[in-house]
């Protein structure tokens, strides 16, 4: 219904214009990152010296080519054809969500997402219209890392990825996993369809976050460790399915972090 390729291809000439920094961003950052830390390791981030190095990074691309896109995007997409968009990755990413309920032996889960699925890509046009929610159709979370957890592989230590961010040992080499096997982007064998699909679903992604992480930005002393824990809190929420183990913490305390990116994301909404 609508064809994505403009929008992948003016994001996709940014980012070509602007490799050699990203190269040269990541070659400063490993050679000068892993020497800023002060004191003996984080018994709780014991690749801590790489994973601020990483995020730095991934900080600098996001300053010098990510983010200016994403606004680029905003300012572009009309309010609703940028919905639809959103809509059609959520519909996407469903199948992911299927496949892994089922893999967590949620049958239920399963059964609820498919019918999302079906409603959703047939009367919501490909996923362009979220018909399901309004059906008393819940969107759940899931992916191959929480399917590791549930059959009990421990999730190692914190690890940022390139370019993706937060993650922990397992739940990074879980991605590859979800991709290859599940994600219905990485199924089509034209590698340039596959790549403008990409391009669009991490460029609307970061888009609607811009004014959270604003705030971020404003607020939070040390960013590189709030993301950090508002990362790890949210994965032990997700994999425990809202009933995460206790921490000796309030649930108010515990996710005080993820409250504010989901309160921003909901202003940002009603301001639309």
């Amino acid at each position: 219904m609508f064809d994505l390729r403009p929008f992948a291809f003016v994001c996709g000439k940014r980012f070509l214009n602007n490799i050699s920094i990203l190269f040269f961003t990541f070659s400063l950052a490993m050679t000068t990152g892993c020497a800023t830390l002060d004191g003996p390791p984080n018994p709780d981030d014991p690749l801590e010296s790489y994973n601020r190095a990483m995020f730095s990074f991934n900080e600098t691309m996001d300053k010098a080519i990510v983010k200016p896109v994403a606004k680029g995007y905003n300012w572009i997409m009309p309010d609703a054809l940028n919905t639809a968009v959103t809509n059609f990755f959520s519909n996407i990413d469903d199948v992911v969500v299927f496949f892994n309920s089922l893999l967590q032996l949620k049958f239920q889960e399963a059964v609820s997402t498919s019918a999302r699925i079906v409603w959703n890509t047939t009367i919501g046009l490909l996923g362009f219209i979220d018909v399901a929610t309004h059906m008393d159709l819940p969107k759940y979370n899931e992916d191959f890392g929480q399917t590791l957890a549930f059959w009990g592989v421990d999730s190692g230590p914190y690890f940022v990825l390139p370019f993706l961010g937060p993650s922990t040992v397992r739940d990074g080499l879980s991605v590859p996993v979800d991709w290859v096997l599940f994600d219905p982007v990485f199924q089509d064998k034209e590698l340039k369809v596959t790549l403008s699909l990409l391009v669009v679903r991490y460029t609307d992604k970061r888009a609607d976050l811009i004014s959270a992480t604003d705030i971020i930005d404003e607020t939070a002393p040390d960013k590189y460790a709030y993301i950090r824990d508002a990362f790890l809190q949210r994965r032990l929420y997700l994999i425990h399915d809202g009933n995460p183990p206790d921490t000796g913490m309030s649930e108010d305390e515990l996710f005080k972090d993820e409250d504010l990116f989901n309160d921003d994301l909901d202003l940002e909404k009603d301001l639309k």
